[in-house]
């Protein structure tokens, strides 16, 4: 076994890895950025080193500086994690070349299944179904469109390399095509260094189940069974289970040996993904292999009893799979969730920024990389954590998911936990009954805000007022209690509704007015953050955003401004300026591409007017709502 191991990763994934070896006795060495100065991979580690600045193809996409790393501390393996390096070919074959093992498959390997329109070929070779599509070697814009006609809307355009939703665009008509194509190129090779694309035919209402493969140097080849990922948004999976509800056993071995013969097309050693999309119909198609360990790899060991890191280290060390196909069994069923910083009311953008508390909750397994004071940095993904339960069958897991949630705080930054709760409590989830689409078709209702309630309101405003009860004053407004009518506050909920409240005081007793109605102020049990005049409130697991001010505080006019001064909805690059100073635009027309988070967000006129001044150039980076450009509306 090894010795010392590096990590050629960040956060969630660089902690996991270093937990395993740890148990195993195997010194760590994390690499960081700038902005991962003191990261938690960094302080878990037994050794860092500084790779470079924050931008990632700087720091952790600079192979080169990695693998110099590697040999000035000593490492006899490098563990690349998921994303940024684990599928590139040139490391994994500048890691053998120096005699660093890396943990993972081989070149040969990478390059056959990594490649999603190499790995579609060979599929088709051996007789496996793929999806309809082109991935020729042609890039030519008018090959392609030429190719997207042939196949037919609706249509996929995907980044040959890489994955995670990046370089992916739906298409669902021909005008449509060029600025797509232009988009998911530009996405791709930002993220990937490879603006490579493939085209397939998409399917409507399809479900998204893979296998867990493991291969070792020895000839052996097994599976560890299937995860539904069908609960996506924006290409990315939010949700995952084992075993998928949508399984019967024959199609589970009917998919399970497809699995293993397209690993052993390759000789495939380490773990790695193969990635079905499925019709109602129970037909199945091969979508890709992923070369690496995955996001959701939780799950599978939570049912399987198996640490996937160990057999990772285990087969890259020789050794062969501790296990044959009749020994792995499954047991129980296991849900995990993506905690992310983003905002699902602004179309998932990322939300970055500071952590100022993480509660975490009992009787559950969440793996992150962070802790509280920590910032989502706007350089890298968004993930927070992720949290993961087991249950004997689904409706236990589902059980165990919702107290879970509920226990589950994030305060400081926008975050995707009300989706999440909502996800958890939905009865189609419940049913086993959806699809890729069913985040974008239930959005609103997944994100059913609940109204204020005297309750909430009462642990807010106690929270305030209990500490001084003898002075009772409240300075941004100037009420006071003695001799007057009371305390006087406004309540704004996210959705523009204003609740008129007063308080009142009688000894120690509290009493709140609500819309012209008294409750008695007893504050239940809450957890409570602000940051301003913005509240934060989770109560009995539902989250409660408002502004508390006071009665006459002046409202803001920004929103009404956003207009004709075009807002930055995240901190970012400006990759592409489609306007300047005296252009004509009308309403939903293309300003701005912005990238953030490894992804691409475009910025469209809300207005008709003409554009008066463009404030940033292409390369420029911006902070979040900071203003674009001028548009004098006509």
């Amino acid at each position: 076994m090894f010795k010392k191991v590096l990590i050629a990763n960040r956060g969630e994934i660089a902690c996991r890895v270093m937990r395993t070896c740890k148990r195993l006795g195997i010194k760590t060495v994390a690499v960081y950025s700038d902005p991962d100065r003191h990261a938690l991979h960094v302080q878990m580690a037994d050794e860092a080193v500084h790779i470079g600045p924050a931008k990632a193809a700087d720091s952790y996409l600079n192979w080169q500086r990695i693998l110099q790393a590697a040999k000035e501390t000593g490492a006899d393996a490098v563990h690349p994690g998921y994303g940024f390096l684990s599928e590139n070919t040139d490391f994994s074959a500048e890691c053998k070349k120096a005699g660093i093992v890396f943990i993972g498959p081989g070149p040969e390997a990478i390059d056959l299944m990594g490649s999603k329109s190499a790995a579609k070929s060979l599929m088709e070779k051996a007789g496996v179904p793929v999806t309809p599509g082109y991935h020729g070697d042609d890039q030519e814009p008018a090959k392609l469109e030429a190719e997207a006609s042939r196949i037919g809307y609706p249509l996929l355009i995907k980044a040959v390399a890489g994955g995670g939703g990046k370089g992916m665009r739906i298409v669902r008509a021909a005008g449509e095509f060029k600025e797509a194509l232009a988009g998911a190129q530009r996405e791709a090779k930002g993220a990937f260094g490879d603006d490579h694309v493939l085209l397939e035919k998409y399917l409507e209402g399809p479900r998204h189940i893979e296998f867990q493969v493991f291969g070792d140097s020895h000839g052996n080849v097994v599976h560890l069974f299937e995860r539904e990922c069908s609960l996506q948004r924006r290409f990315q999976k939010v949700l995952e289970e084992t075993p998928s509800p949508f399984l019967d056993e024959a199609m589970r071995r009917k998919m399970g040996e497809a699995a293993v013969a397209a690993a052993k097309a390759v000789k495939y050693v380490n773990a790695g993904t193969i990635e079905f999309i499925v019709g109602a119909d129970k037909s199945f198609y091969f979508m890709e292999m992923n070369t690496r360990l995955q996001v959701e790899h939780p799950i599978t060991e939570e049912t399987t009893g198996v640490d996937l890191v160990e057999w990772q280290l285990l087969v890259a060390a020789g050794g062969k799979l501790p296990l044959s196909q009749k020994d792995i069994t499954p047991r129980g069923h296991a849900i995990e969730v993506r905690l992310y910083a983003e905002n699902p009311d602004k179309n998932f953008l990322p939300a970055p920024g500071r952590i100022e508390a993480f509660c975490q909750p009992d009787g559950a397994r969440v793996d992150t990389g962070v802790r509280s004071g920590d910032d989502i940095s706007p350089f890298y993904d968004p993930m927070i954590a992720k949290v993961i339960v087991k249950g004997a069958d689904r409706a236990d897991a589902i059980g165990r998911l919702n107290a879970a949630l509920a226990e589950t705080a994030v305060f400081g930054l926008t975050n995707n936990l009300p989706l999440l709760r909502g996800i958890a409590r939905h009865p189609e989830f419940a049913k086993g009954s959806v699809d890729t689409g069913f985040i974008e078709r239930e959005l609103k209702t997944l994100l059913t805000r609940p109204k204020l309630t005297p309750a909430v309101l009462s642990a807010v405003i106690s929270d305030l007022l209990l500490p001084d009860l003898d002075n009772m004053a409240w300075s941004n407004d100037g009420w006071r209690l003695g001799g007057s009518p009371g305390v006087r506050f406004l309540a704004r909920e996210q959705d523009g509704t204003e609740h008129a409240l007063r308080v009142f005081v009688d000894g120690d007793e509290l009493t709140l007015e609500m819309d012209g109605k008294c409750h008695a102020l007893i504050p239940p049990g809450a957890i409570l953050m602000h940051s301003g005049d913005v509240w934060q409130a989770e109560v009995d697991g539902v989250s409660y955003n408002f502004m508390l001010t006071g009665a006459h505080a002046p409202k803001s006019a920004r929103v009404a401004d956003a207009a004709t001064h075009p807002l930055s909805p995240m901190p970012g690059r400006v990759v592409a300026v489609h306007v300047k100073a005296g252009d004509r635009v009308e309403p939903g027309q293309a300003l701005m591409v912005l990238e953030g988070m490894k992804m691409e967000y475009t910025v469209k006129a809300a207005v008709a007017g003409v554009i008066e001044k463009v404030l940033y150039e292409t390369g420029a980076m911006v902070d979040a709502e900071a203003v674009l450009a001028h548009i004098k509306p006509e």
